[in-house]
């Protein structure tokens, strides 16, 4: 199986597939999946714009709405995850996962799924310490403080990965396990990225969460992005156990490394997209303790069991079988031809995430106001708390174009200097 991973979307989904397309045809080969690591700005229309933190001149429609508007198909089966420059509410109606256009596949928050028997697994966002035990309290329509926190990890999240125990062949995250320049060559990446050095040598770059999913679930390729550089690592997990590649890729940008191909053993094609038994009884086994306000999960309150969960999994899919639900839109795309303002349309029941929860039989959360359930916490609430994250100013930079831009300032603060 041929597969191309690429790092950073942002929303380029012309120029990517016009490039694999030219591979294939100058090549004589067939790809048969793209993975993309983050940043893919499956922005619909001007609304969903208004849900996508970051810089104003990066925001525009980009060629994602052409693809769910249905003008143009994906030539070749996408699977992707979340980063921190997201059209979040779009993604947020897919929290599971699901086709946000046809032939294009979001794993969901974190999820795992099969392709042909190849086990993808991947986890959404980026790691900020603050927000990382709170639970998914983030509402429609977003304030400044959560368009950044709705895509940063939760333990939640996290958790329901480390219970999985059969074997995951590719891993994608967004940001970089933290400790994993360990593997590679840091010094080759500092002269790269010289504003890099500080968090390495503090062992503050990267995510403390994907490091421990990385040692815990040990898979042969290991795919990130965020940073918008390649960097490549080997992984030895102890004395003569399995190894992890690992390869971080750069932003879609002439004369950029955004792109590799590799080539994985597999059982012959076609392949499909399908449903992964295992992640499906973790999700039945946790989805009663889902966190929909800042109060983390009580892990403890998960009793199903999770062999359990599986036999019931295996008899639930017997007469359907393990497809995803069909692509569905859930509002208008954009039309070039319209000049139509902007306005906040809530949060949308999205047909694909209804109809996966009513076969796993589990109650929808994702919009949670029951009383049953603890009520949102307003700005006081939080602040008392010392939860709060609307002191816009403390707000790290989650956007490392802003860090190179940053950089670049100061660099020629300092050239005049001298």
């Amino acid at each position: 199986m041929k597969i191309a991973v690429e790092g950073c979307m942002h929303g380029d989904l012309d120029n990517v597939y016009a490039t694999l397309l030219h591979l294939q045809q100058s090549e004589n080969t067939k790809i048969d999946l793209l993975l993309c690591c983050g940043d893919f700005q499956a922005v619909r229309n001007e609304s969903d714009l208004e849900s996508l933190n970051c810089p104003a001149k990066f925001k525009s429609m980009e060629s994602f709405w052409k693809y769910y508007s249905g003008q143009k198909v994906a030539p070749i089966t996408t699977i992707f995850i979340g980063g921190n420059h997201e059209a979040s509410n779009y993604l947020w109606e897919l929290y599971y996962g699901g086709w946000v256009a046809p032939n294009i596949y979001f794993l969901g928050f974190a999820g795992v799924v099969k392709f042909g028997n190849i086990r993808i697994g991947g986890l959404s966002g980026i790691y900020n310490e603050r927000h990382y035990r709170l639970g998914h309290y983030e509402k429609l329509p977003y304030n400044e403080g959560h368009i950044r926190s709705i895509y940063h990890v939760r333990e939640y999240d996290v958790q329901k990965l480390m219970q999985v125990e059969e074997p995951i062949d590719i891993f994608l995250t967004h940001d970089w396990p933290c400790g994993i320049t360990d593997y590679g060559n840091w010094k080759d990446l500092v002269r790269q990225k010289p504003f890099f050095e500080k968090e390495i040598q503090d062992r503050t770059l990267g995510s403390i969460p994907a490091a421990e999913l990385l040692h815990k679930l040990k898979p042969p390729y290991w795919f990130s992005a965020h940073l918008h550089c390649k960097f490549a690592a080997l992984v030895q997990h102890g004395e003569g156990g399995p190894l992890t590649k690992f390869l971080a890729l750069d932003k879609c940008l002439p004369g950029r490394k955004f792109l590799q191909i590799v080539e994985i053993e597999s059982e012959p094609g076609p392949y499909e997209i399908h449903f992964d038994e295992e992640w499906l009884a973790i999700t039945r086994k946790f989805n009663s303790i889902f966190p929909s306000t800042t109060k983390p999960a009580n892990f403890g309150l998960a009793k199903l069991d999770k062999q359990e969960c599986m036999q019931w999994i295996r008899h639930k899919l017997q007469p359907r079988g393990a497809k995803p639900f069909k692509f569905v839109q859930t509002v208008p795309g954009y039309d070039p031809s319209q000049s139509s303002a902007s306005s906040y349309t809530g949060h949308h029941r999205n047909p694909q995430t209804e109809a996966f929860l009513q076969l796993l039989e589990l109650n929808y959360y994702l919009d949670s106001t029951s009383e049953t359930r603890d009520p949102i916490h307003g700005p006081a609430s939080l602040i008392a708390n010392g939860q709060s994250d609307h002191n816009y100013e403390d707000i790290p930079i989650d956007d490392i174009d802003e860090l190179e831009e940053l950089s670049e300032v100061n660099d020629a603060d300092t050239m005049k200097e001298l």
